[in-house]
């Protein structure tokens, strides 16, 4: 099974290390945008946008770490539109002040540890 990881800059030690559990259940990770550095002319936007977008399409499924960007909410609006399952971790997040995309039957909410998202994701795909 393979994931994407949509959240923002200020996440990326959090994004990393529930990339590396997730690796080590043996998921695989389709594009890890960690190790860009901040975009900062329209032809490094283009090229991260098209490899984030085709690692999106390449998942099996979605997780979403708040608090999340806008590119994250573009992210999910792909994967919901492409039919695949979403893992939204809101540890600290009131959903009542939410994205309506939030509420959606195609997204699982974690709160919580991480650990517990992970074990969420595992039972959700144990055979």
């Amino acid at each position: 099974m393979k994931f994407y990881i949509a959240s923002s800059f200020q996440n990326i030690e959090a994004v990393r290390k529930v990339a590396e559990t997730l690796k080590r259940k043996g998921f695989t990770h389709t594009y890890d945008w960690t190790q860009n550095e901040k975009a900062s002319t329209a032809s490094d936007l283009k090229r991260i946008g098209l490899a984030e977008k085709e690692a999106v399409g390449e998942a099996n499924f979605l997780v979403v770490l708040l608090p999340a960007g806008k590119g994250s909410h573009v992210e999910l609006g792909l994967a919901l539109a492409m039919d695949k399952p979403v893992f939204l971790y809101a540890p600290d997040h009131r959903l009542e002040d939410s994205s309506t995309f939030y509420h959606l039957t195609e997204v699982t909410l974690c709160k919580g540890t991480r650990q517990e998202l992970i074990d969420t994701i595992n039972r959700s795909f144990s055979r």
